[in-house]
């Protein structure tokens, strides 16, 4: 999970944020309190089946602007869905809800991730928020199933070093690492920091994950690409 708070924003504990008071109503903003918005999700995800594991919330100094992530344990992989959240009582931003594999929220007021969702505080907000979130949470549980199948596809697939040099250069051209990190991946590609297996698309998936830390999180777009030159690879080496 990725929380970046660099901008005046501190993180707090949940029974902190229950006491982080809410502005009253005008006739055009109609503020929601930040933990109304997280027993919102807290809630949603349970109907649907799915297990909170980890939470992090962070608010402004004046309490105006909140910031959370909540991390779902995956029942189909060895791996984190996230969900990010975000919240202002200033009309700085609408509520937000950010959902992927992928999620990067930061008081700088960057939040990106596959989906995400906005809605605007007015009186109708509370009312509309349920179903604009079971729209991201009920597909949950086929996107899991379908990572799952990808990944253990990228398991079961025997990678030849040349067709790794290959993807690395589609890698490279389509912008997902720079000339000054591909020799980082070809290191973990030949002599990998952890135990990713045999050389396979899975190995190369995590060679570049590895050599990327960081930059990967606070780009979702990065991983659609990675996906789509592994995913190839896969079909070529069949």
């Amino acid at each position: 999970m990725t929380l970046i708070l660099h901008a005046g924003a501190t993180e707090v504990a949940y029974d902190e944020l229950l006491a982080v008071a809410t502005p009253p109503r005008t006739l055009s903003h109609v503020p929601v309190a930040h933990h109304e918005i997280v027993e919102l999700m807290r809630y949603s995800l349970g109907f649907y089946g799915h297990e909170i594991v980890e939470e992090h919330h962070a608010v402004t100094e004046d309490g105006a602007r909140y910031f959370g992530l909540l991390s779902l344990r995956s029942p189909d992989g060895e791996y984190a869905d996230t969900l990010g959240l975000r919240n202002s009582h200033d009309k700085k931003f609408p509520i937000g809800i950010a959902f992927g594999s992928r999620v990067f929220v930061c008081d700088n007021l960057a939040f990106q991730a596959d989906h995400v969702i906005k809605r605007k505080h007015t009186a109708n907000a509370k009312r509309e928020l349920p179903g604009l979130v079971a729209e991201v949470v009920e597909p949950l549980n086929t996107e899991r199933r379908q990572q799952a199948e990808r990944f253990l596809r990228y398991r079961k697939t025997a990678l030849a070093d040349e067709m790794a040099d290959h993807a690395i250069l589609s890698l490279y051209r389509s912008g997902v690492i720079n000339i000054q990190r591909v020799p980082n991946v070809m290191e973990q590609w030949q002599t990998p920091a952890h135990d990713w297996g045999d050389k396979t698309p899975w190995r190369l998936f995590n060679a570049v994950t590895f050599s990327l830390t960081g930059r990967v999180a606070e780009n979702p777009a990065m991983t659609t690409v990675l996906h789509r030159v592994i995913d190839g690879l896969c079909k070529r080496v069949r």
